[in-house]
This record gives structure tokens, C-alpha cells and sequence, in this order.
């Protein structure tokens, strides 16, 4: 049996979804990670249109349900806390801002290794650093020097994809920066919020948020627009002094998010931007999920796409075992209709999100109040519509 063994780098979403997939159709999935074990917290995200059926389709809906979070929707407001406008989860048929279901990464990361550990080879602590293919497979060399031989090789391993750099070039090349940097940390529940995800805005472009978690505590999140700026991706203090410093003398509860996030165990910090490759694979080599066509935490869909593309994949590599190459295009094919509106950004793009001006913030405000009203009803029900702009074929 030809193409039986497969590669996967990246044990996040897109990663265990595919090995999921890949068993069900008779491969051997492998998958590797740099991170010594499961990577804990993360943001919350979202399972929408399609997605939730493909999540139905492996069993995993009463887990995700069990563990998703309750959030009653989302609010704008001032300084003083006051709400100046709202958006309710289950408005637009739950495929609003907030959506219907809601999961902590981390939480969704950890059922797809359960529902995948028993019959994948995880490689924690390790990565990819070579990758030398021939008409017979991948020879693949990882950091801990082991050397090991795969049919084909899966990059899921997000924006800054390893498998992306070495087989389709360096990132620079594929990312597109689109005006802001945001931080995600958990934070102590203050024990207010009522289920409901707020957010503020400052002024030159900053903007703060907090959402609600099981248990007790709550998520961060700080958002600013600005130019490029050059810093350490592994050094986490610099990054923290960056925030600082950007969010000093800003009020609402943004004294006491930066008072925690000095502590916080999972703080993550990058620039938001996009990943545009023209061609997903390259021999015996392919991408899913954000490695392959990441639309930005403004598009709002990137879990979804992940779970869906890995079903995509999957299903195609099977229906054409013997030519990997033909079923990496049909891949992207397949996906391509819906990616492209995934990618498209809301209104504003980095500036719907943080805008720079007060008298912005205040039209914001307005647009928001305005959202189940003609016409603004008609702009986000096009945007929740992209959920479900793929027919999931069947693989048998």
C-alpha cells in the first residue's frame, strides 16, 4: 500500500483532526511537536457552519458541547464599564461575534490528543529540521537527531509553520502584516462579568478585552494597531515591556489585566497578519490550516477552516492513494471557495478593531448598536454566512 505513512507537524487543531481523519482511512499517522507536551490555554475559539458537522461526523460533539464555554455574547464599553452596545450569541442563528459554541484552544487541543492518542505516534519536544524527499517517500531529520522515513509529510503547524519554511521558503514570503499585534493571557475571574465577553477602546489605536472561562478564571486579551515593530518571538518579557508601555495610563480594567499578565502561565503574543500561498503542497508536502492560508484572528474562521481541511485532506488523499500529487490538488481545489471568503477582513479591518480616533470608536459604537437593523444586518449576516460556504463531500 502506497502513501500509508504520514507526518503531521503540529499537535494543535488542525494536526489531531487530520490524524483523526487520516486513521479512519486506513493511513498511520505520525505527529510531532516542539512543545514538551499539549500547549495549555490559548483563546477562545469558535466551531461554526460546516465545522460542527464535520466535528458531529467523528463523535466529538458531546465533549466540545461539555466543555465549551457559556457566553451570552459580546459588549462594547466605556471606560466607567458602561455597556454601549451588545451583540447576544444567538443572534444570527449563533454565527455572530460570539458564536453558539465557544472553546478554550487548549480545551479543544486536549479532546481531538484524547480522541487521536491510541492509534497516533506523538513525538513531543521534538521538530522537523531537514527534509529530503525522493520518488519514494520523505526522508525526514528532526532536532533530537533522530532520522525516520515517511510517505508523505503534513505541515499544520500554524503562522510561523516550520514545514512551510523549509519545503515552500521563509515566512517572509507568505505573511502579510495587517496593522496590529494582539496578546492573548488568562487572568483571575473578577467575578462580573456575567457571561459576557467585554471590550474597550482607547484612543490610538488600543483596545482591551475579557471574556469569561470554566472555572475561575477569565481570558485577556490586548490589541494594538502600530507599524511593524521588531522584537524577540521567544523572548516573552520583551514582549510584556511592549505591552506595558503601549497600554500605561489607559483605563478601564486595563490596570489590572497588565497587573496579571506579568504571571500568567500561557501568554501568547504575535502580530496579526495573514498567509497566502498560491500552492498548498510541493511534492510529497502539504499544509493545512493556518500554515497554509491563515486568515487572521479579524476573519474569525480558523478553527473552522481547520477542522474542515482536515477532513478535506484526508478524504482526498484516500480517494487517491497512488497519485498523493493529484489529491493535494484536488485538496486545495475542493477548499479554495471557501478559503477565499474566509479570508476576506469585516469592515475596517485592524481599524473596526481598534480604531484610532474617539469620534471612530463612537461611529463603531453606532455600526454595533445597528447590527440586527438595516442595513448593517445585511453586512454581518454576509459575514456569518461564510461558515457555511462548503458542501462536504463524502469519502465513504
Amino acid at each position: 500500500m502506497r502513501n500509508r505513512t504520514v507526518l503531521i507537524s503540529g499537535a494543535s487543531i488542525a494536526g489531531p483532526a487530520l490524524a483523526f481523519w487520516l486513521h479512519k482511512r486506513g493511513f498511520q499517522p505520525t505527529i510531532v511537536e516542539v512543545a514538551p507536551g499539549l500547549r495549555p490555554g490559548g483563546h477562545a475559539v469558535d466551531i461554526r457552519g460546516v465545522a460542527r458537522r464535520v466535528v458531529e461526523e467523528m463523535g466529538l460533539m458531546p465533549q466540545i458541547r461539555a466543555a465549551s464555554v457559556p457566553e451570552r455574547g459580546f459588549a462594547l464599553v466605556d471606560r466607567r464599564g458602561k455597556v454601549k452596545a451588545r451583540l447576544s450569541a444567538e443572534a444570527f442563528g449563533g454565527e455572530g461575534i460570539v458564536a453558539e459554541i465557544e472553546i478554550m484552544r487548549g480545551d479543544l487541543s486536549e479532546i481531538l490528543y484524547r480522541a487521536t492518542e491510541s492509534f497516533t505516534d506523538y513525538m513531543f519536544g521534538d521538530r522537523i529540521t531537514a527534509l529530503d524527499e525522493d520518488a519514494e517517500g520523505v526522508k525526514v531529520t528532526f532536532a533530537s537527531g533522530t532520522v525516520r522515513g515517511f510517505d508523505l509529510v503534513i505541515g499544520a503547524d500554524g503562522v510561523h509553520s516550520g514545514v512551510r519554511a523549509l519545503a515552500f521558503g521563509p515566512e517572509e514570503d507568505f505573511l502579510h502584516y495587517l496593522g496590529g499585534y494582539t496578546a492573548y493571557f488568562t487572568v483571575p475571574d473578577p467575578g462580573d462579568l456575567d457571561d459576557w465577553f467585554l471590550m474597550f477602546n482607547a484612543s490610538g489605536g488600543l483596545c482591551a478585552g475579557i471574556r469569561p472561562e470554566r472555572g475561575n478564571t477569565a481570558k485577556a486579551s490586548l490589541t494594538f494597531a502600530t507599524e511593524t515593530l521588531s522584537f524577540d518571538r521567544k523572548d516573552i518579557q520583551e514582549q510584556k515591556e511592549i505591552l506595558a508601555r503601549t497600554f500605561a495610563g489607559v483605563g478601564w480594567r486595563i490596570p489590572q489585566l497588565l497587573a496579571a499578565m506579568w504571571e500568567a502561565p500561557d501568554f501568547y503574543f504575535d502580530s496579526i497578519c495573514q498567509v497566502h500561498l498560491p500552492q498548498w503542497s510541493r511534492g510529497r508536502v502539504a499544509l493545512v490550516g493556518d500554515a497554509a492560508h491563515c486568515g487572521s484572528p479579524l476573519s474569525g474562521l480558523g478553527t473552522s477552516a481547520s477542522l474542515i481541511g482536515a477532513y478535506v485532506l484526508a478524504g482526498e488523499l484516500a480517494s487517491g492513494r497512488e497519485d498523493h500529487e493529484g489529491a493535494f490538488h484536488r485538496y486545495q481545489e475542493e477548499m479554495k471557495p471557501f478559503i477565499q471568503q474566509a479570508m476576506e477582513l469585516p469592515p475596517g479591518g485592524i481599524n473596526g478593531l481598534a480604531p484610532r480616533f474617539q469620534f471612530m470608536i463612537s461611529l463603531r459604537n453606532l455600526s454595533m448598536r445597528m447590527m440586527t437593523r438595516w442595513p448593517m444586518r445585511g453586512v454581518m449576516a454576509r459575514q456569518a454566512a461564510k461558515s457555511g460556504a462548503i458542501a462536504l463531500k463524502q469519502y465513504g
